[in-house]
């Protein structure tokens, strides 16, 4: 008898259900992510016992996908995928074709029409983005030359699928589809069709710009804004903020999948120099909703079609571990790219998931896939998702067969291009770590400089870099008036001052301050602060310093030490001369 749960039931009994398979797979040396799909297929309609909600499982899903895609962007650039087009774009483009031919052939043999083929052989063409980069990230291979390479395929099948979702339903009428499900622009005739098409592009196109032109302008802008607040959880909730934000405002405006939109997000982002603290804080989020996913293919997934077309299902998988494999890795070798990088990709990409299911969907919803091609295509997918750690290992086995077999054609094959693709990626990776490397550079120079800083976390750190507002001072310029209410607190990164007391001027180096004791007391500035060479200094404002020094009271405490101490000598000196001036 089956038990209907809600959406936090749903949630609980998804992560208990997961860490439970997902350890037992691991102790039968298996990949955590079968126990995941098998804990989906034990919560889903097609087994006795607990029947969670598919619906909201696939929705939560999604949240996994949108936070492993923006991950992803975080560690990639505009460079990256621009660097790889030579190989990605004819690549993708050429395998998703081929592969709908091969769909399209299998399904004239079961007697299914064109439109059933079309929409049967896209699904099975685009890979799955969360099983790729985890196989990516277990095998340590995300920042390679091959992985690169994957991931921008993967990219251009993504934006390849969003095109075709806006084209079905436009088409569905021609393909033989439902005549209530075919759209309203397909009665206008090929004229319609092709507005349609423009729109689109148009919209891919605006989206682009945007990404491009205005993103990295904005996001870290606002990202450093709210980093400047000293909230560890503002800062957190920004990050999800602009992810999700992103991925729902691209796909509500532009038409472009909550995945990709996502991918465009951590991008954008990773133009900011606190990408490395927004990819940590949104870790464990995309970790845990990454496990849902898995969690919910399972759910949809139907055991029984195993029993009822064994043969069918073979078929199918053969296709999509066999099939997009071998023209996978034709492609690459006819572009005369290394047979290392061609096996790579076949195997990495020999696996269907999240696009084929939205495709399936809707082309059950406008008449032109049966139901039956749904549950093929969903077992192709937990199939495919199964065996594909043995394909990589395969894979792996395969290019150590070729190297051993013919090493002089495995390691000259394609090496001009590789070796041009990999100064490439090296040239930006390298700006990107000069960039990284400079930041550290002065987060280390500030420690120092100004040692008291040291005793906060790395994260202060970079706030107080964030805080900090520059300033420069030429010889004999006032920078601090007797009187003035006191505007922020001095740290002098280069150059001298000399602090105007009544009686005996006070001569301060680099690595020193001043300022803090009207700010600590709330009083006027006590003493005129001349410049006595060229000077450059980091100013904390009063409110800057008042939050920062609220969240830091040992902080605080050294910085009033250190301003008694001072005030103490002051008052020391004063007698002193007072009693000389008397002798």
């Amino acid at each position: 008898m089956h038990q209907e749960v809600s959406l936090l039931a749903t949630v609980a009994i998804g992560f208990v259900f997961a860490a439970v398979f997902g350890y037992l797979a691991d102790r039968l040396r298996l990949p955590p992510l079968v126990g995941y799909l098998v804990a989906g297929i034990m919560m889903g309609p097609y087994t006795p016992g607990i029947v969670a909600d598919a619906g909201l499982a696939s929705q939560l899903a999604e949240m996994g996908v949108i936070l492993l895609m923006f991950g992803v962007g975080l560690h990639f650039s505009a460079s990256d995928l621009l660097a790889v087009r030579g190989v990605a774009v004819p690549g993708a483009l050429g395998r998703i074709l081929l592969a709908t031919l091969l769909g399209i052939g299998l399904c004239s043999l079961w007697g299914w029409g064109l439109g059933a083929g079309i929409v049967f052989g896209l699904s099975l063409s685009v890979a799955s983005t969360v099983v790729l980069l985890k196989a990516l990230e277990e095998h340590n291979q995300v920042d390679s030359v091959n992985g690169r390479v994957t991931v921008g395929w993967l990219i251009v099948e993504d934006l390849a699928m969003v095109l075709a979702l806006v084209l079905l339903p436009a088409f569905s009428g021609v393909l033989g589809g439902n005549a209530d499900a075919a759209d309203a622009a397909t009665a206008g005739g090929g004229l319609a069709i092709t507005l349609t098409i423009a729109i689109t592009l148009l919209k891919v196109g605006a989206f682009t710009v945007m990404a491009i032109y205005f993103g990295p302008k904005v996001v870290p802008w606002i990202l450093t804004l709210v980093a400047r607040t000293g909230s560890p959880e503002l800062f957190t909730l920004s990050v999800l903020a602009v992810a999700l934000g992103i991925a729902f405002g691209s796909a509500e405006i532009f038409g472009v999948s909550f995945a990709l939109g996502a991918f465009v997000a951590g991008v954008v982002m990773s133009e900011s120099h606190l990408s490395h603290r927004a990819a940590a804080d949104s870790l464990p989020l995309q970790n845990a909703f990454a496990v849902l996913f898995f969690v919910s293919v399972g759910m949809l997934f139907d055991p029984y079609v195993i029993i009822r077309d064994p043969l069918a299902v073979a078929a199918v998988l053969a296709l999509i571990i066999f099939g997009k494999s071998l023209i996978g890795f034709l492609i690459v070798i006819l572009l005369r790219f290394p047979i290392s990088m061609g096996l790579s990709v076949a195997a990495g990409l020999a696996q269907i998931g999240e696009f084929s299911f939205i495709l399936a969907s809707l082309g059950v919803s406008l008449g032109l896939l049966p139901r039956e091609g749904q549950d093929l295509i969903l077992a192709g997918a937990i199939l495919s998702i199964i065996v594909n750690p043995l394909v990589l290992l395969g894979g792996d086995w395969l290019q150590k067969a070729v190297h051993r077999k013919w090493p002089s054609l495995f390691e000259q094959y394609g090496k001009s291009k590789h070796d041009a693709l990999s100064r490439e990626l090296d040239r930006i990776r390298k700006i990107s770590e000069d960039r990284n490397r400079q930041h550290q550079l002065e987060m280390q120079q500030l420690i120092e400089t100004f040692p008291m800083f040291a005793q906060v976390d790395e994260n202060s750190q970079e706030e107080l870099l964030l805080l900090f507002r520059p300033k420069v001072a030429s010889p004999g310029e006032r920078v601090i008036r007797i009187g003035d209410r006191g505007d922020g607190m001095y740290f002098i990164s280069s150059g001298a001052v000399e602090v105007q007391l009544e009686d005996d001027p006070v001569r301060l180096q680099a690595g020193s301050f001043f300022g803090e004791m009207a700010l600590l007391s709330g009083g006027r500035r006590t003493a005129d602060v001349i410049a006595v060479d060229f000077c450059q200094f980091l100013v904390l404002e009063r409110r800057d310093f008042n939050v920062f020094m609220s969240k830091h009271p040992a902080l605080r405490a050294a910085v009033s030490d250190m301003a008694k101490e001072r005030k103490a000598m002051n008052v020391s000196r004063r007698k002193r001369k007072k009693s000389l001036d008397a002798t």
